[in-house]
């Protein structure tokens, strides 16, 4: 018996010194492989603000639910339960579930909130899982879709700045090792493998209440008009930041199921288009700053056509005598033809290119468009006088913005930028301060009694405009009944601090002209948003009385810097005079 319990002891310290030491790595691994795992934490999604760090764009923590076939129970009654908690209906879910039995994952719904997350989960229904995700949501849903963009399902980038900043916005999961029994449930945390970093914050140049103003006016004329699309950028004139952005159809990010394809599109910064006559400010800047001529020079324009290289180019009617000053109030095509026909070839063309036209902005915007500016190489006159007023180039709303802050800042041009910027950028100089600021004082012209902007008038600030309207280009050449509408102001033009670009694509009600549809909208936009910056007014903006003596002194001086001809009979000749748009 003392010879049988001896042999059975050292066969138990034998078997204990085989568990412990002998195969201790073997058994350890084989059990850490049944028990002990390795989880992913979730790291969030930088946020999205504007300027003032309203939030853009923010992840919330979502449960995505999924299950193991293998482990989901044959009994009907309890799937049927667990369908109905998943809002589904339990023959079609059952049947779907019975199709997958040899499947070890499948997901049952995907980023739901966490409260009816919960309320499957409490069911106990074996096989049945919860992961714990983020979901992107955007408050201010449409006003700010295309630019901010939005993300997938598995929170990555997919448009706008979402794509483009996707890297920096996107976070690194972080892991832990974990204790689980052999049904999954969590028994301890073992230790920390790498803690988790959230993606990076991005500040962007948009005032959240600006956008809310644009997208309101802009959508509101879009329906008014029954027009096809519209586009408004609104940019600081100091520091070339974008203020608001705004584009009209657009969609709702946080619910896509019935989204239009052709709300994505950032058309402001994504769809170039023949500019008109928006582009005769920037070409005048060209003829002022060769020197050959002034303001003050006079045109005659009669009979109100002129060939050029067979082809006929022409204005609304003959406007007769115009200065320089005058070929811009009444956008007179005539007058540019010109003074382009009596500059060298690449004139025009070099100033567009200095200031950005046919180029890349920059600002790293997916589907961002260069717009064209064909090279001057063999121009016939008739390319070069089209160059003049607006025709033969292509341009996208943000890019004419951003060539306006040479008019803007005595004739330093400042890119363009989606991101709050610290300070004004340097920029690049491209005209003399002198020809800048005689570019804007014709451009007031516009907004005035003779010109075809006045509908952009803001009481108690001097406004500087020019409108254009743009045949538009379809399969077979220029249609005959479809028309773009474009503005583009600078207020107060005594000191600017805001350019404001509005273009509408192919109003078909209420008229087509750019001093008719674009505007307006200039007008209901940049005033309040002067206002909201606590712009001051101008003490010699009164507001607009052609009944007052003063207001008849200034229009009769307007009228003479038009026509060059002493008053009152500029008045006269001027009040005649329909302008181009």
């Amino acid at each position: 018996m003392l010879l049988v319990i001896l042999v059975a002891l050292g066969a138990l310290v034998w078997r204990i010194i085989d568990l412990q030491v002998v195969t201790h790595d073997f058994l350890q691994g084989q059990g850490d492989a049944r028990t002990v795992r390795v989880e992913s934490i979730d790291a969030h999604r930088g946020m999205i603000t504007d300027r003032d760090g309203e939030p853009l764009a923010v992840s919330t923590p979502v449960v995505t639910l999924w299950a193991n076939p293998r482990e989901l129970p044959e009994d009907r009654g309890q799937l049927a339960i667990l369908a109905r908690a998943l809002g589904e209906e339990p023959d079609a879910f059952i049947s779907r579930i019975d199709g997958l039995r040899s499947r070890g994952f499948i997901y049952l719904r995907r980023q739901v909130t966490p409260e009816p997350a919960q309320r499957v989960l409490d069911l106990n229904v074996p096989g049945v899982y919860g992961q714990h995700e983020y979901k992107r949501y955007y408050p201010a849903s449409e006003v700010t879709a295309q630019l901010v963009g939005v993300t997938n399902i598995d929170d990555h980038g997919q448009e706008g700045l979402e794509l483009a900043y996707d890297r920096w916005l996107t976070g690194t999961p972080g892991q832990r090792r974990v204790l689980k029994d052999r049904k999954g449930r969590l028994v301890r945390d073992l230790h920390l493998i790498r803690d988790a970093r959230p993606g990076g914050d991005l500040t962007l140049s948009i005032n959240l209440r600006l956008q809310y103003l644009a997208y309101r006016e802009l959508a509101a004329a879009v329906a008014a008009h029954d027009a096809d699309a519209g586009s408004l950028v609104m940019m600081n004139a100091k520091t070339g930041e974008v203020l608001a952005m705004a584009n009209v159809p657009s969609y709702n990010p946080n619910n896509r199921a019935n989204m239009d394809a052709a709300g994505l599109r950032n058309r402001a910064i994504t769809d170039a288009f023949e500019p008109g006559s928006v582009m005769k400010p920037l070409a005048m800047a060209a003829i002022l700053e060769s020197k050959q001529f002034s303001p003050n020079t006079v045109l005659e324009t009669s009979p109100g056509w002129m060939r050029v290289d067979g082809y006929t180019i022409r204005d609304v009617r003959n406007f007769g005598r115009l200065t320089l000053t005058g070929v811009i109030t009444k956008s007179s095509n005539i007058g540019m033809t010109q003074l382009a026909l009596q500059l060298p070839n690449d004139t025009i063309w070099k100033m567009y290119d200095a200031m950005g036209i046919g180029h890349s902005l920059g600002t790293g915007f997916p589907g961002e468009a260069n717009g064209s500016l064909p090279p001057p190489v063999s121009w016939s006159k008739a390319k070069r006088a089209t160059l003049a007023y607006g025709y033969g180039s292509s341009i996208s709303a943000l890019q004419l913005a951003s060539a306006y802050t040479t008019l803007a800042n005595d004739g330093r041009r400042l890119p363009p930028s989606l991101l709050k910027l610290d300070g004004a950028p340097e920029g690049t100089q491209v005209l003399s301060a002198q020809t800048a600021r005689q570019v804007v004082e014709m451009m007031e012209t516009v907004v005035g009694p003779y010109g075809g902007g006045g509908r952009a008038r803001i009481d108690g600030y001097r406004v500087a405009g020019k409108t254009g309207t743009v045949r538009k280009v379809g399969a077979s050449g220029y249609e005959t009944n479809a028309y773009r509408s474009n503005f583009i102001g600078i207020a107060p033009a005594s000191d600017p601090r805001l350019i404001v670009v509005v273009s509408i694509d192919n109003s078909k009600r209420g008229g087509y002209y750019g001093g008719v549809v674009a505007a307006p909208i200039f007008a209901q936009v940049a005033g309040p948003a002067l206002r909201m910056l606590d712009v001051a007014p101008d003490s010699n903006a009164a507001p607009y009385n052609p009944e007052s003596p003063e207001q008849q002194v200034a229009e009769a001086e307007q009228a003479m810097r038009v026509t060059g001809i002493r008053q009152p009979e500029a008045a006269v000749s001027a009040a005649q005079a329909t302008p181009n748009d």
